[in-house]
């Protein structure tokens, strides 16, 4: 199955990535391999995760306080949003608008 990033998604994604590099590169690979490692878990088994809005489910990251928001569409993945948990949740909904 394929997966696509919504813009912002990956912005985040990127961002929260060199916010870790400025700390430790080790840390900022340690952060990518754990949201890599949880797509790959989205991939194999879609429906696992818990469903927080509508048919919108939430994958949250081990080690990390982040949760990767998405939905099954068309047989793909689509990831609206690499949240940080300490964020108001519904930010990332107007994303599903546009």
């Amino acid at each position: 199955m394929k997966y696509i990033f919504h813009p912002e998604a990956l912005e985040e994604y990127q961002s929260a990535i060199f916010y870790y590099f400025e700390i430790n590169p080790r840390l900022a690979e340690s952060f990518a391999k754990a949201i890599e490692t949880g797509i790959e878990n989205i991939i194999m088994f879609p429906e696992a995760w818990s469903i927080v809005e509508e048919d919108v489910r939430r994958h949250l990251i081990k080690r990390f306080p982040f949760g990767i928001y998405y939905c099954v569409e068309n047989k793909c993945i689509s990831i609206y949003a690499v949240m940080h948990m300490s964020r108001l949740p519904e930010y990332w909904e107007k994303r599903r608008k546009g």
